[in-house]
């Protein structure tokens, strides 16, 4: 009974896992064997770690009002869908 027991728990596990790994995944493609996307892979989650524990609380520093005379920070504007670098008109425009 036991051994039995030990069986199913080990095939809800591994058949668990699977069904998760099809469920969440895109089609594979030969661009994902990439050796530099493989690299990619490794090092996104470095660069994600590093972004939210060391700049984005840096940033929040800076860009106190107080401090950010100090450390030369000018706020900017959310341009929200638009590209970065898109200029918004804000007045109509006038010939």
């Amino acid at each position: 009974m036991r051994k039995l027991i030990m069986v199913a728990a080990a095939v809800a596990l591994f058949g668990g896992a699977q069904l998760s790994f099809a469920a969440g995944a895109d089609d594979y493609d030969d661009s994902q064997s990439h050796p530099l996307r493989l690299a990619a892979y490794l090092i996104h989650p470095v660069g994600y770690t590093l972004e939210w524990l060391v700049t984005r609380p840096f940033h929040e520093l800076v860009a106190q009002p107080d401090l950010a005379p100090v450390f030369g920070h000018t706020s900017h504007e959310y341009y929200g869908d638009a590209p970065v670098g898109t200029a918004i008109q804000t007045e109509p425009y006038r010939e």
